[in-house]
């Protein structure tokens, strides 16, 4: 695809990979409104000024990532291929309208019928925007493991990569001690169950967590009232959902949601 135009939608919390450091995986929608996936993008260790923030249009060199399957990924060529911020959409007074117009070209309310679609090959669907029917709860729950794997953390150590000449001291993303989900109805009356990996989910707990004064529980607390007593009550809330690559054709269900998009609901006048 070479120099590629590409509206920012997704950053998912950052992971550990043996192969590729910490990473994190990025999603979002070319001109024409179609899925795009990123992956892999060592993103804090770009530059500031390389950076992007969610519905921000970036440029940058990019390539079919042959190690995935699905059709919508795509890979920088090389970890050092530049990205250039070109411009943006902003919140136009909340409403959103501008992001409305390439965000919501195509929107599914069946779940059923999205996993069919991922499912078959000839189609591969593994990006999509979902509205839900009716939102049921939000839930938080300790995950088992709340560290990194030493083993993993090792490897960092092993090839220096805690040492950036650009950055300083680099110090790997804390992992989060909870996962969060959304429990909700489709227009089948179906309920599901769906965790969310958005970076911002868990930027919102860590800063809460700060706030009170490492009480997790509280900042559990505020994060599900940010996401079920605003998001899902008072706003148009839509989920941006992804399939796991290692999962995408084994799990029953393979779509998790990477991001959110919440504009103010927009009010319908009655003239009669």
């Amino acid at each position: 695809m070479a120099l590629t135009k590409v509206l920012i939608a997704v950053k998912t919390y950052p992971t550990i990979s043996k192969k590729y450091e910490e990473l994190v995986c990025t999603a979002g929608f070319l001109e024409d409104g179609t899925w795009i996936r990123l992956y892999p993008i060592q993103f804090r260790k770009k530059s500031y000024g390389e950076q992007y923030k969610k519905y921000q249009w970036i440029e940058l060199d990019i390539i079919k990532n042959t190690g995935d399957f699905r059709p919508e990924s795509y890979r920088p060529v090389s970890h050092d291929t530049p990205i250039r911020i070109v411009g943006e959409i902003p919140a136009d007074g909340n409403t959103w309208d501008e992001r409305r117009k390439i965000v919501l070209r195509k929107t599914y309310t069946n779940l059923e019928s999205l996993i069919t679609e991922a499912k078959d090959r000839s189609i591969c669907t593994s990006l999509a925007v979902f509205k839900p029917i009716k939102v049921l709860d939000f839930f938080y729950e300790e995950e088992k493991v709340k560290e990194w794997s030493q083993e993993k953390l090792a490897q960092f150590s092993q090839y220096n990569l805690f040492e950036s000449a650009e950055h300083g001291d680099f110090k790997v993303v804390r992992k989060l001690p909870y996962k969060f989900s959304y429990k909700f109805e489709d227009d089948s009356g179906k309920t599901s169950k769906l965790m969310i990996e958005d970076w911002e989910t868990g930027q919102l707990f860590w800063n809460q967590y700060l706030k009170h004064e490492r009480d997790a529980v509280k900042a559990c607390e505020d994060v599900k009232r940010k996401y079920l007593d605003d998001f899902a009550k008072t706003k148009d809330l839509y989920f941006f959902l992804g399939t796991t690559q290692v999962h995408h054709n084994v799990a029953p269900n393979p779509f998790i949601i990477i991001g959110t998009f919440h504009p103010k609901k927009k009010i319908q006048l009655d003239l009669f």
